[in-house]
């Protein structure tokens, strides 16, 4: 069986914060695909935590859609995460403006 590919966020200098499946990592420079831009969360006291346990109050966070396929240049934190998490994250509703 194929080992399944990482769900991690990253955090960058200066594009903010993503959650998605890590595809590659050369240096700094990090690929996601199926990737959330974490704009805005609550329910977490950091992103360790958002890391781990996910979100509790999921209807205040403001995740945008989901992307296909980002390019990260400047990463410089990228934490796993656990499947309850990943649950969490991802039942955020899509925020638009």
């Amino acid at each position: 069986m194929a080992k399944s590919k990482r769900y991690v966020i990253v955090r960058t200098t200066s594009a903010g914060v993503f959650a998605g499946i890590l595809e590659s990592r050369k240096g700094r420079e990090v690929v996601l695909t199926k990737a959330r831009r974490l704009w805005f969360w609550k329910g977490a006291a950091s992103l360790s935590q958002l890391a781990m346990s996910g979100t509790t109050a999921p209807t205040e966070c403001k995740f945008p859609e989901i992307v296909d396929h980002v390019e990260l240049l400047e990463a410089i934190e990228i934490l796993d995460v656990t499947k309850q998490a990943r649950v969490s994250i991802e039942g955020v509703p899509v925020w638009k403006a």
